[in-house]
């Protein structure tokens, strides 16, 4: 085994950012490393934290991005100043030795600090466009690694390596479907949809979910993580349609996959990482105001490959929702091909691919 490392590892903001980080550390762990992370002091990193109370965690206090021309972008530049000294500040108490960053405003002033300090320094970017903080951190950083490969062109030739995004390790051991069932108190024998709109919830998605499944034939059970801001209203509508279990904050994604047999999803990389492991068809619904619109670029993946079907927010109305669920769960031929489709995108071992490509930086002659 490699000697021991110390290593910081930037994650908070979204759970897109959180959980692959968490991965990461629950395989360095595992490989004899010491890990701190560094999280957001945004509630939704509170509460998933709150699962893993045998990792270390600090916050940071830190704004996304503005656009220069804003007038915010000045209090940008001093919060991120800020929360620069504050890094310097763990990673010398820490003695850390690396610094990771898996995106998001927790990840650039992490490795500009390590970077300062002359550590070696390494991003994580999930998604097919990549965010800005990773486009700005990238000048600072030893090795950029990617979890699809057409991010490649964002980045300097030779810079990359492509190791997958990294998935929590409860996500790779499903329970049963009929123990999963169980925990939703529902019946392994119906069909299920998982619908999930990303760690902070999507109204627009949660409206037309809800529209459409009462649609549905009867008999089709819908597990509906609505968001904490969401959970009440779409419980609420919900209330009257048997089999139908919403939830504010899923803390069993492991048995939502093992009971879903389709799933409906916003396209966060994490999210698709976790459904192309679980082997389920699904439609994905990018959110349309995000940075970039990378997520319809992720989602295109996915559809180019024949595992999801791709449909803008704005074209979509509750008749082609239940429509299309309704096309992919009646034909098996269909269902089978998205279902290979879907796990040939899987890496399972994406973490262990991050920790190997650490290592070999740190500990190579």
């Amino acid at each position: 085994m490699p000697q021991s490392l110390k290593i910081l590892i930037a994650c908070g903001g979204t759970g897109g950012h959180l959980f692959p980080g968490i991965a990461v550390a629950e395989a360095l762990r595992a490989r004899g490393h010491q890990v701190l992370l560094l999280i957001s002091e945004k509630q939704v990193d509170a509460v998933a934290s709150a699962g893993y109370p045998h990792l270390q965690f600090e916050t940071l206090s830190a704004v996304a991005k503005p656009s220069v021309m804003s007038p915010r972008f000045l209090l940008f530049l001093w919060k991120t100043l800020g929360s620069v000294r504050r890094c310097k500040k763990l990673l010398r108490e820490f003695a850390a030795e690396a610094v990771l960053g898996m995106g998001g405003f927790t990840s650039l002033p992490s490795v500009y600090a390590g970077h300062q300090l002359g550590l070696k320094t390494f991003i994580h970017e999930s998604n097919a466009r990549p965010g800005r903080a990773n486009v700005m951190a990238r000048r600072y950083c030893t090795q950029v690694f990617l979890g699809f490969e057409v991010a490649k062109t964002f980045f300097a030739e030779g810079s990359t390596v492509i190791t997958g995004t990294p998935v929590r390790p409860e996500m790779r051991d499903l329970p049963t479907r009929e123990v999963a069932a169980a925990r939703f108190e529902l019946d392994p024998g119906k069909p299920t949809i998982l619908v999930t709109g990303g760690s902070q919830g999507a109204r627009r998605l949660n409206e037309l979910c809800g529209q459409a499944g009462a649609l549905l034939p009867a008999g089709t059970q819908i597990v509906h993580i609505a968001g904490a801001l969401d959970v009440e209203r779409v419980k609420a509508s919900a209330a009257a349609r048997p089999g139908c279990k919403v939830l504010g904050f899923c803390d069993q994604m492991p048995s939502a996959y093992a009971l879903a047999d389709l799933v409906i999803a916003r396209a966060g990389a994490s999210s698709l990482a976790e459904i192309a492991l679980a082997g389920h068809p699904s439609i994905l619904v990018p959110y349309p105001h995000a940075a970039d619109d990378h997520q319809t670029c992720n989602a295109a993946v996915f559809a180019a490959a024949g595992a999801a079907t791709l449909v803008p927010e704005s074209e979509l109305d509750a008749e082609k929702l239940a429509a299309w669920v309704a096309a992919i769960l009646n034909d098996l031929p269909t269902y089978k091909r998205m279902a290979k489709a879907a796990r040939s995108l899987a890496v399972p071992d994406a973490a262990e691919r991050v920790c190997a490509a650490i290592e070999a930086a740190l500990l190579s002659p």
